[in-house]
């Protein structure tokens, strides 16, 4: 199965670090970081699940509920989270999926044969509270993610919904927005962008960020 942005994410059955886990029930009406890696015990991966800890408080300024997976039981687990949190010093306040019959894997297409018959890729979804795929990130196995990333995907997507706006490249959470071509007329503008645009090309309309 190849998911694409849109798509309802899959739901599913499985155990975890903290015990069994059905993901939409689990998921309730948060947004999911849901984060792959190809096994326990591996360098990367326990850089990344230490800073996916480390982010809880900006996670949960954005109802975000993060979760892990890779294709190694829930004991393995359970061992592999003392080491990240010894040596990462935070505490692992998410679960790991235990996909030991790689059924999620499946369901979320993270095995590539070509890097791997076994071990899942390095796969980031967002999924919004309708459980909508809203991101997809897929990174090779020897690269570590980057955080920041995710957390200004999130601000984004949460701005765009809330508000008809687009956001430029490399913006930041309190940077300049675009008015979306959509908008055309002028009086539907002015009381949707109170504050004004720039428009250094008909196509092109900038406009502070709404809710700043």
């Amino acid at each position: 199965m190849t998911l694409r942005l849109g798509d309802t994410a899959p739901d599913f059955e499985q155990d975890s670090s903290i015990g069994k886990i059905k993901f939409h029930e689990w998921a309730g009406d948060s947004w999911v970081v849901l984060f792959s890696h190809p096994a326990d015990f591996t360098p990367v991966c326990t850089t990344e699940l230490g800073l996916t800890a480390k982010l809880k408080p900006e996670f949960d300024k954005r109802d975000v509920k993060a979760i892990a997976l890779s294709v190694d039981g829930a004991e393995a687990h359970n061992q592999w989270i003392k080491d990240i949190e010894d040596t990462q010093k935070t505490v692992v306040g998410f679960p790991i999926v235990a996909d030991v019959d790689k059924k999620v894997a499946g369901l979320y297409d993270m095995i590539h044969p070509n890097q791997s018959e076994t071990a899942t890729v390095r796969s980031l979804f967002i999924i919004d509270p309708k459980k909508k795929v809203r991101l997809i990130i897929t990174y090779p196995m020897s690269t570590g993610r980057n955080f920041d990333e995710v957390l200004r995907v999130l601000d984004a997507l949460q701005l765009t919904d809330g508000y008809t706006v687009a956001t430029p490249g490399n913006w930041k959470d309190g940077d300049d927005v675009i008015i979306p071509l959509s908008v055309k007329d002028e009086e539907v503008i002015k009381q949707k962008y109170p504050k004004g645009y720039t428009s250094p090309r008909p196509y092109l309309r900038i406009t502070p960020q709404p809710n700043k």
